[in-house]
């Protein structure tokens, strides 16, 4: 399997029309790809949070961010969330928690879609004021706000990790909020590349499910919301910078690879500060 994306990857290097001068200048974004996978599957956040504001400082047009972030993701993403889906389907918690898992990333995935489309196909057209291309002239203002507010949520999420994680079953409540969370998430995500994944995450944990389960389903949720609202951004604002993903996108799928790992590794209150640390000063840098 493997081997065979990397012959695929080397053949789309060697015809690239600026090859070889492809590998030095677009080369380092591999590195990047790697952290923000890392960063994205390994919390349940969206790589966003790590390619919005880079994107911003080498000075990448709003659209140009938001599209390029969307697509690395699609790497990204479904590397970690085939990684998540193999853990809960053949690990240790397989017999519990695959069948919740799977409702979960269904109802969610529902509400997440239609709040992207309904973002790209509908307010984008018939609300100019709430168009992407109206909104990304602020785009730095939207995630360094989004960023913090997250950050705090996920701090706050931090005192729940004392609770035993005994949820095992979704009630009505959680059916609609899920809903909910994830369709305003689905807006977020179509504006900021991030939102959906963490929203998603946070809410699981308040409600008591393990933060494993939580990042899993944060992870396999963004996957499908990312490859759900790239076409947009190929067909439509067709900004994508496509030298970009070639190599971040391969890196991200390493780093998506490896980001399980890391969880299992390290405490989960230890990944938590870590990543909401890391988001504050996103979120900050970003507003200042």
């Amino acid at each position: 399997m493997w081997w065979v994306l990397l012959v695929s990857w080397l053949v789309l290097i060697g015809n690239h029309p600026s090859f070889p001068t492809v590998i030095p200048e677009f080369g380092p974004f591999m590195l990047l790809g790697i952290i923000g996978a890392i960063f994205a599957n390994a919390t349940g956040a969206g790589g966003g949070v790590v390619f919005v504001p880079f994107f911003q400082q080498l000075q990448f047009t709003a659209e140009s961010v938001i599209a390029t972030s969307f697509s690395i993701q699609c790497c990204g993403m479904t590397a970690g969330a085939i990684s998540w889906q193999q853990y809960f389907r053949h690990g240790p918690e397989s017999n519990s928690q695959w069948p919740l898992l799977k409702r979960v990333v269904g109802i969610t995935a529902i509400g997440s879609l239609g709040g992207i489309w309904l973002t790209q196909y509908g307010l984008s057209e018939s609300l100019p004021a709430m168009s992407f291309r109206q909104f990304g002239a602020q785009l730095h203002i939207g995630f360094g706000v989004f960023s913090i507010l997250l950050a705090l949520g996920i701090f706050a999420s931090i005192l729940y990790l004392k609770r035993a994680s005994t949820r095992t079953e979704l009630t009505t409540i959680d059916l609609l909020a899920l809903i909910t969370v994830s369709g305003l998430g689905g807006i977020v995500t179509a504006y900021l590349s991030v939102g959906v994944g963490e929203l998603v995450a946070v809410y699981l944990i308040f409600r008591g499910f393990s933060v494993t389960f939580s990042i899993a389903a944060a992870v396999i949720l963004s996957a499908i919301s990312v490859w759900g609202g790239v076409y947009y951004h190929i067909v439509v604002t067709e900004a994508v910078v496509w030298g970009v993903v070639l190599f971040a996108g391969a890196g991200a799928i390493l780093g998506g690879r490896l980001a399980r790992y890391l969880v299992l590794w390290f405490s989960p209150r230890q990944v938590k500060v870590f990543f909401a640390g890391w988001v504050l000063l996103l979120g900050l840098a970003s507003l200042f």
